[in-house]
C-alpha cells in the first residue's frame, strides 16, 4: 500500500557502533528478500508505509522519528550499490537529492533502463509533492529506487513548527493516483490538485495557461484585487457565495478554503513566470506536471484564479487513510532510544548471522532454510490476519 507516513522531527545521530550493526543486519534482510520475491519485492515493501516501518523496527530504529528514512534508505541504497541484488537506490537526504541525474546514467547502465525515463520520474515525484500537493511540508530526502520492472520514489518533507516529517512514497507518474494509501495524520485542509476530485481544476489550469500571457496576467491581477483591503476576501465570497450557499455557511468554510492559497500582490518574478508558462502552455496533464518554471507560488496562483475567476475548486482532501500505530510491530533487537527496551546488538549479531547463513546456503542450491524462514513468515501473516 503505497502511501505517506508523518513522523515526529528527531534529533541527534545513530551512535556509530549501532549504525554499523543496523548496516549488516538491513543488508542481510534485504538479500532474504530478493533471495525469496527477487528485487521486486524489495520495491513493494519500500512503497508500502507499513513493511518501511516494520523493516525500519527490525533493524533497530526507533518506530516514530523522522531519521526512520534516511537510516533505512541509507541501509537499502549502500547495499543496493555494493552488490547485485537487481535494483538499485538513487538521491539521498539535503544535498543529496539532487544526485539522482548524475547517478541515472550508471544504474540506467546496470539495470538496462532509461536514464531520462529515471530522471523524469524522479522529477514528477519530487513536483507532485511538493506543487500538486501543498500541505506545509518542505522536501528535503528524496530517494529514487529501481528495478528493470519498475520504479518508485520515497521522499521526505520536514514542517518545523508542527514538528513533523511527512514521508511520500510514489508509484505512479502522473496527478491522478500517485499515492494509492497514506499513513499519517490527516489535517483538516491542504491545497491538492491530485485524484478524480481535482480533475476539473487541473484541466481548469491548463485552460488559464491557454489563454496566453497577456491574458493569464489580466486574471492574476484580477483575483488580487478582489481578495484586497481588510475583510475583502470575505466580501468577495459573499458576493460569489450567496446564491449558492442557501444560508448553510459554505461561503465562510470556502472562505477558509481560499487562504490556503496566502494571496499576496503579485511581484515581477511570478508574473514573469506566469507569462513564460503562458507562452508555451502545457498540452496536457502529463506535461504540466514536468513543465519547467511551475513551482509551488507559480500553481497557487494558477490555482487561485481558477477558483476565484472561473469558479472551479481544488481539492482539500488531505490523502491520509489511515495512522501508524507503534504497537502493530515486533521490536526484533530493540530500539535505538531505548524504546521499547534497548538496542540488543547480541541478538542482532545472532540474526545477521542466521539470515546470512540461509541465504549463503540458497545460493548454494540449499533453500531449507531459507524456506523455514519463508514458511514462518507466512504464519506470522495468518495469525496476525485472525486476530
Amino acid at each position: 500500500m503505497p502511501g505517506v507516513a508523518e513522523l515526529p522531527l528527531h534529533w541527534g545521530r545513530v551512535p556509530a557502533w549501532m549504525m554499523r550493526v543496523m548496516e549488516r543486519l538491513g543488508a542481510a534482510i534485504i538479500r532474504a528478500v530478493v533471495e525469496i520475491w527477487g528485487p521486486e519485492g524489495v520495491l513493494r515493501g519500500l512503497a508500502d508505509p507499513i513493511w518501511f516501518q516494520a523493516f525500519n523496527n527490525a533493524i533497530g530504529m526507533d518506530w516514530d522519528s523522522s531519521g526512520s528514512t534516511t537510516v533505512v534508505m541509507g541501509v537499502v541504497k549502500k547495499v543496493s550499490w555494493e552488490e547485485d541484488l537487481g535494483f538499485l537506490v538513487l538521491g539521498g537526504k539535503g544535498a543529496r537529492m539532487r544526485l539522482v541525474p548524475r547517478e541515472a546514467p550508471a544504474a540506467g547502465e546496470r539495470l538496462g533502463l532509461d536514464p531520462d525515463l529515471l530522471e523524469r520520474f524522479s522529477r514528477s515525484a519530487a513536483r507532485v509533492d511538493s506543487v500538486f500537493l501543498q500541505d506545509g511540508h518542505e522536501l528535503y530526502q528524496h530517494y529514487l529506487v529501481a528495478t528493470r520492472r519498475g520504479v518508485l520514489v520515497v521522499q521526505q518533507g520536514m514542517s518545523p513548527r508542527e514538528g513533523l516529517a511527512r514521508r511520500y512514497h510514489v508509484v505512479e507518474e502522473g496527478l491522478e493516483r500517485p499515492h494509492s494509501a497514506v499513513a499519517g495524520v490527516r489535517r483538516p485542509l491542504v491545497l491538492s490538485a491530485l485524484g478524480a476530485e481535482a480533475r476539473e481544476h487541473r484541466r481548469a489550469i491548463l485552460d488559464v495557461l491557454g489563454e496566453g500571457p497577456r491574458r493569464v496576467e489580466r486574471l492574476l491581477w484580477e483575483a488580487y484585487r478582489a481578495l484586497r483591503g481588510p475583510g475583502g476576501l470575505d466580501r468577495f465570497l459573499e458576493r460569489h457565495e450567496a446564491g449558492g450557499a442557501g444560508g448553510s455557511g459554505e461561503g465562510a468554510v470556502e472562505g477558509e478554503v481560499v487562504r490556503i492559497y496566502r494571496p499576496e500582490p503579485p511581484g515581477r518574478r511570478l508574473v514573469e513566470n506566469l507569462r513564460r508558462l503562458a507562452e508555451d502552455p502545457p498540452e496536457g496533464e502529463g506535461e504540466l506536471l514536468v513543465k519547467e518554471g511551475l513551482g509551488p507560488r507559480a500553481f497557487r496562483a494558477l490555482s487561485l484564479i481558477s477558483h476565484l475567476i472561473y469558479r472551479v475548486p481544488p481539492s482539500t482532501r488531505d490523502p491520509v487513510t489511515h495512522r501508524l500505530n507503534p504497537f502493530a510491530y515486533a521490536y526484533s533487537v530493540g530500539g535505538k532510544d531505548r524504546v521499547p527496551y534497548p538496542f540488543d546488538a547480541r541478538t542482532a549479531e545472532r540474526v545477521i548471522v542466521t539470515l546470512e547463513e540461509a541465504v549463503e546456503r540458497a545460493r548454494l542450491g540449499e533453500r531449507d532454510k531459507l524456506r523455514a524462514l519463508e514458511r514462518l513468515g507466512r504464519l506470522a501473516e495468518r495469525v496476525l490476519g485472525e486476530e
